[in-house]
């Protein structure tokens, strides 16, 4: 790797981490960035999952203030998540990545339209009993969203605080600071799984994680102070530019 590549991959990793915290998506940036240095795809995903524990670590630790009195939530929907993105990082091992990859832009697309409806949902569903901490659903949801994370992982935040929202009577900033410890949590979890089972370029690790370090503290910086209005709507344009890139590669 050249100084150069070392620049570009450190800049993604940065950009990755700051996305990641506010919104989610950040593979979309780091993921083709390796691809176009010419890291095989299973390498370069399972090095940028790495790379990206430590700015989650860091955007989680921003928004720690949204994060008071969640406690029960987070080791209610932690383990499902972990469990999930177990199991999404071995079925990237083993599976036609096709075949899976087909059904992503739909899933993004869903998640939008839950975090565009929610408001309007929120009334819908103000006279029906919502758990606190989502009931089953939440569970099902953060298990679902731990397998498409540890698969692939782009846009895991956006499908995560759409489907939360929903779920969950709660207000937005305190489930993306949510979004944070559970994501952080799956890469971390499919890290292992792809040290102890795929190649891994430590280089690659290295430079993400410092990157994402810094994006992650600027990204709480930034997103805790973002009115929900606004959070949503750069939830959607960020989700949009996922789905267009996704169909588009």
């Amino acid at each position: 790797m050249t100084p150069l590549e070392a620049g570009l991959v450190a800049v993604a990793g940065v950009c990755a981490g700051t996305i990641n915290t506010v919104v989610g998506s950040g593979t979309l940036i780091t993921f083709p960035v390796l691809l176009a240095l010419g890291y095989p795809p299973v390498v370069a995903n399972a090095s940028n999952s790495i790379g990206l524990v430590p700015g989650g670590i860091a955007g989680a630790i921003g928004y720690r203030s949204e994060l008071t009195g969640q406690r029960k939530r987070l080791l209610r929907l932690g383990g499902p998540s972990l469990l999930g993105g177990a199991i999404g990082a071995v079925l990237l091992l083993l599976l036609d990545p096709d075949v899976f990859e087909a059904i992503v832009p739909v899933l993004i697309i869903i998640a939008l339209v839950l975090v565009v409806l929610q408001p309007w949902l929120s009334r819908r569903l103000a006279s029906m009993e919502r758990h606190e901490h989502g009931g089953a659903s939440a569970i099902a949801a953060t298990f679902g969203a731990g397998v498409y994370g540890g698969y692939f992982g782009a846009a895991q935040g956006v499908l995560l605080v759409g489907m939360l929202g929903i779920l969950m009577d709660e207000r937005l900033q305190r489930l993306n600071a949510l979004k944070n410890v559970l994501t952080a949590g799956v890469n971390l979890v499919a890290g292992i799984v792809f040290v102890a089972i795929a190649d891994i370029d430590w280089w690659v690790v290295l430079l993400i994680a410092a990157g994402s370090t810094v994006g992650g503290i600027l990204g709480a910086k930034i997103g805790r102070r973002l009115p929900p209005t606004v959070l949503r709507a750069v939830i959607v344009v960020v989700g949009l530019v996922a789905v267009t890139k996704l169909l588009i590669d």
